[in-house]
C-alpha cells in the first residue's frame, strides 16, 4: 500500500522546513505588499486582506503564528512575499511564507508525533508531526484544515 502523499515544502525560521498536504493547497502567488490592506484589531499573525479572484482573501504570518519571529520583521527590504493559498469546505486562507522549496513525496508514517516541549506552544494545535531529514533539519507537517478552522480568525472568515 502506497502511503507517501506529495507535500509543498516552505522555510521556516532559519533553519526548520514545513510541509503541507498539496490536497488542501489551490494556488500559490507572489502578493506585492503594497496590496494588502491590513485589518485593525486583528492578531498580530493576520496581515489583512488581499483581493484574490474576485475574492477576500486573509492573509496569514505562518511564522509568526506558529511562534517564529515575524517574516515581515527580517526582510524589510523584500516587497514581493510567496503566499500558499489554502482550501478546505469552500473557505481560504492566504499563508505568507518567505521561500518555499520544493513539491516533496513523504512517507506520513514515518512522522514522530510531536512532544509538548520540543516545539513552540503556538504551533502545537496546527502541527500533525515531524520528521528529521538527511540534513539534521527539522520538517514539520502542518494541518491545513486545522489552520484553516483556527479560532483565531474564524468568526472573521
Amino acid at each position: 500500500m502506497e502511503t507517501k502523499q506529495k507535500f509543498l515544502s516552505f522555510n521556516l525560521g532559519v533553519g526548520d522546513q514545513g510541509v503541507i498536504s498539496l490536497e488542501h493547497i489551490i494556488e500559490v502567488l507572489q502578493v506585492s505588499l503594497s496590496e494588502i490592506c491590513v485589518v485593525p484589531q486583528m492578531p498580530n499573525c493576520v496581515l489583512g486582506i488581499y483581493s484574490w479572484r474576485g475574492e477576500m482573501l486573509w492573509l496569514v504570518d505562518l511564522e509568526e503564528m506558529l511562534g517564529y519571529p515575524p517574516v515581515l520583521q527580517s526582510t524589510n527590504l523584500i516587497t514581493k512575499m510567496m503566499v500558499i493559498v489554502l482550501e478546505n469546505e469552500g473557505k481560504h486562507l492566504g499563508l505568507m511564507v518567505r521561500q518555499l522549496t520544493d513539491i516533496e513525496l513523504l512517507d506520513q508514517q514515518q512522522m514522530k508525533k510531536p512532544s509538548q516541549d520540543v516545539f513552540y506552544p503556538a504551533m502545537t494545535p496546527f502541527l500533525q508531526g515531524y520528521v528529521t531529514n538527511g540534513a539534521e533539519q527539522m520538517v514539520f507537517f502542518l494541518n491545513a484544515v486545522a489552520i484553516i478552522k483556527s479560532p483565531m480568525w474564524e468568526h472573521h472568515n
